[in-house]
């Protein structure tokens, strides 16, 4: 594996300079009174500070969501299709400003720059399509009603109030709003707190939704270290959306329901992709590569274990190794790479342990399994690992890194028991040319979204359908409806046309339970007909 050291091009010639890191905050939004200090933000890729935020404390976390409680009530009088107007806008800025956003991204991150074209990409075709959408799914609806002649019912969608949102650093624009156009879509103030590895990102999107007639408040940015100022936001908010691992996402929803409050949590993944003996061995290597080692593996989504049914396994396994052989690292502001930089030290450490903890136990080493400090501090070569044993690290646990395992299977039905047997249940994937016998294999495998002959880009990709976990996964949905009115309380208006209902004055009571019984059974048995 070939690659291009960082000090030659990811930092030297970038547009990115102190002065104009520090002019992001000026729209930062949350007050600095107390902040404490300032958190260095640092570029990956070199391990060089780039700049720095403030770091806030509790108190500025309270008196942030409290501006934005102040600034939502014209928001939320504004008309949906004003709201969608703002965020189309800001969808057209978004594109207009790619490679802006594309050098921030890489900067922060440490990723090809392939890897942040896809994230960058994404972000005006999500907000496009809920502003295309969300005037039909908020509209009021009517639904049926128990007495149909005497009254009506009405549901109507009102917004939840205030939405933080706890992103990470591994998708700064995607994984941030992705989630908070919905739900200012919705009519609410959204409380943003960012990782601190990636702040700039999404502050200048912040900026840029200002700049699409967003009113200031409305949307606020909070910046700070997790454990001190996340807490003090899930207790003022009214909903919280996180993003990250299982671990720390059963610590919000601990806290949420303590405050009686939603949420929605996409958590850690340890996913599964299954080729079948029938599948076409080209595609699914390609897609084995793109599962595995987009972003340096550290998405939720990505491919961990590969299963492949014996009689395509070596041919598989061949062709796979020398795919991954192939791989150039870097990240310079060109395509000229496949694979960037873990985000940092901690993160090598961890995929260190895990290929570590594999190979002590018998583990044998296909490809990779090296930390390339002659390309950049936090950059390891794309691992591949067979023979892992049931109870290493890599087979237990989420990686979050460039490293997979292969291991053959008997057949598909093995394939989905195996599959199933983790506790994590985000993204699957199934290889076969025979649309049939891999449809039955996705409904079967427990995870919450499945891709046919694509390793996650087409399950993310369809933006009106549904995205999220099961079991240590997550709960709640991002995307399609179901991620618009999560941000929502659902309010049902029911309108007597005959006045109050009940006993009826001058009517006795068993002559009137007589006549209810009457028409409720017709009405029951007129129903049961019709279905």
């Amino acid at each position: 594996m070939t690659g291009t050291p960082a000090s030659e091009s990811v930092l030297d010639g970038t547009a990115w300079t102190d002065h104009r890191l520090d002019r992001l905050t000026a729209r930062i939004g949350a007050p600095t009174t107390s902040a404490t200090g300032r958190i260095p933000v640092a570029a990956p890729t070199a391990d060089e500070q780039i700049g720095s935020v403030p770091e806030l404390t509790p108190a500025d976390v309270e008196t942030a969501v409290t501006r934005t409680r102040s600034a939502v009530a014209a928001w939320r009088a504004t008309s949906v299709t004003d709201r969608s107007a703002v965020i189309e806008r800001f969808a057209n800025l978004v594109a207009d400003n790619q490679k802006e956003l594309l050098d921030l991204v890489q900067l922060e991150t440490g990723k090809s720059r392939i890897d942040a074209f896809e994230e960058v990409i994404e972000v005006p075709q999500s907000a496009d399509y809920y502003a295309g959408t969300a005037r039909s799914v908020l509209s009021s609806e009517s639904r049926g009603s128990g007495l149909p002649v005497l009254t009506a019912t009405e549901l109507q969608y009102d917004p939840v109030g205030i939405v933080g949102v706890i992103s990470p650093w591994n998708y700064p624009l995607v994984l941030s709003f992705t989630d908070l156009i919905p739900a200012l879509l919705a009519g609410n103030g959204v409380v943003l707190k960012p990782d601190e590895k990636t702040p700039f990102t999404a502050i200048r999107l912040a900026e840029l939704l200002f700049e699409a007639g967003l009113p200031e408040g409305v949307l606020t940015v909070v910046t700070g270290d997790g454990p001190t100022v996340g807490g003090t936001l899930i207790d003022t908010v009214d909903y919280i959306t996180f993003t990250g691992s299982s671990e720390t996402g059963r610590t919000v929803a601990e806290r949420a329901g303590r405050n009686l409050i939603d949420c929605s949590l996409e958590l850690s993944g340890k996913n599964p992709f299954i080729v079948l003996d029938d599948a076409d061995l080209d595609m699914a290597v390609r897609g084995a590569i793109n599962g595995a080692f987009t972003n340096a593996g550290q998405l939720c989504l990505a491919t961990e274990r590969i299963y492949v049914e014996r009689p395509r396994y070596e041919d598989f396994l061949d062709a796979f190794v020398a795919a991954t052989t192939e791989i150039e690292l870097g990240a310079p502001f060109e395509y000229t790479t496949d694979v960037g930089s873990l985000i940092g030290r901690d993160q090598l450490a961890r995929v260190e342990s895990h290929v570590t903890d594999a190979v002590e136990s018998g583990a044998t080493v296909q490809s990779g399994a090296q930390a390339r400090p002659d390309i950049g501090p936090y950059f390891y070569e794309p691992t591949i690992l067979t023979d892992v044993p049931s109870d290493s690290l890599p087979a237990c646990e989420e990686t979050f890194g460039p490293v997979v395992t292969v291991e053959p299977v008997q057949s598909g039905e093995s394939a989905v028991e195996t599959a199933n047997s983790s506790a994590y249940g985000l993204n699957g994937s199934v290889w076969s040319t025979d649309s049939r016998r891999a449809k039955s294999i996705a409904r079967r495998l427990d995870c919450g979204t499945v891709c046919i002959n694509d390793s996650h880009f087409a399950g993310w990709a369809a933006y009106d359908a549904p995205m999220g976990g099961v079991g240590q996964s997550g709960i709640g949905r991002r995307h399609g409806p179901e991620g618009l009115l999560r941000y929502t309380e659902p309010k049902t208006v029911a309108t007597s046309r005959v006045g109050p209902l009940g006993s009826v004055p001058g009517v006795p009571d068993s002559l009137y339970t007589r006549v209810v019984t009457t028409l409720t059974n017709a009405q029951r048995r007129l129903r049961q007909w019709w279905r």
